[in-house]
């Protein structure tokens, strides 16, 4: 059930547990968490500070980073700039990228593929009105960020008219988030990402996910009970996470703590 989050609930007991836990998973979010927005996302770096934390982190070695994102991991990866690239599910749980190399991608049903071949017959249209098309293994993000309320209105109808036209909701799911529309093969979700890495640790492991958009909320959905959903935003909003941060200072904070309670356990 979403509500409006307190800011840093539960940090003192969370990171108690942190220092204490024998095994501990730290779960983020890119897009809007790590790195701020930006108009073509092609630039969008992490924050000043994010990678020298999360390296510091993953050479520890004593903590599960793992990277759930909504984009194609080959887009990724350019921007991330690590000294060691952590376990990343890619396109929204369809992709995994695991740190010794390893990749795989799942398989799509026919149907779903077909309707997205189908969507890409009207991604000129798309274009002409302004917005910005991303293919991505099983699915197809719209963009319209830095459009205006009329661009924006005008590709938002074009996109339901189509969706409408070719009964694409038969095989396809339409998912909302911060700057445009996602047509995606159902099946996988950043929950089922999340399920997949809590299936692997034990009940009693220090666990946090850290995400900023409606597609994270399932995710902090899963993790309840489990660990700690924390939203990455300028400002509180109802969510099923457990409390908020205000990126980029709070966020750094966070990482921080994060490298110093995973150090006085060694």
């Amino acid at each position: 059930m979403t509500q409006t989050l307190p800011q840093r609930d539960g940090y003192e007991e969370f990171f108690q547990n942190l220092r204490e836990a024998h095994e501990s998973a730290l779960l983020l979010d890119y897009d809007g968490t790590l790195a701020p927005f930006q108009i073509d996302p092609r630039m969008a770096l992490p924050y000043p500070g994010i990678r020298e934390l999360l390296n510091r982190i993953i050479d520890q070695g004593r903590t599960r980073v793992v990277l759930l994102t909504g984009r194609w991991i080959k887009d990724l990866l350019p921007l991330l700039g690590l000294e060691h690239t952590p376990e990343i599910w890619g396109s929204h749980g369809w992709e995994l990228l695991q740190p010794d190399g390893e990749y795989r991608t799942a398989s799509i049903g026919e149907a779903a593929l077909h309707s997205l071949v189908n969507a890409d017959s009207w991604t000129v249209q798309i274009e002409a009105a302004g917005g910005r098309c991303e293919h991505k293994p099983a699915g197809l993000a719209i963009h319209w960020r830095g459009l205006s309320d009329d661009q924006i209105a005008t590709i938002r109808d074009l996109v339901l008219e189509q969706w409408r036209y070719l009964r694409l909701s038969e095989h396809l799911s339409w998912h909302d988030f911060d700057g445009g529309i996602e047509l995606r093969a159902p099946g996988r979700t950043k929950a089922y990402a999340v399920q997949a890495v809590l299936a692997e640790m034990t009940s009693e492991a220090a666990i946090a996910y850290l995400g900023d958009d409606e597609t994270d909320e399932d995710a902090f959905r899963v993790l309840q009970g489990r660990g700690m959903g924390v939203l990455v935003h300028p400002r509180p909003r109802p969510s099923n996470a457990h409390c908020w941060l205000q990126p980029p200072h709070a966020l750094l904070e966070f990482l921080q703590q994060w490298h110093q309670a995973r150090e006085a356990n060694q």
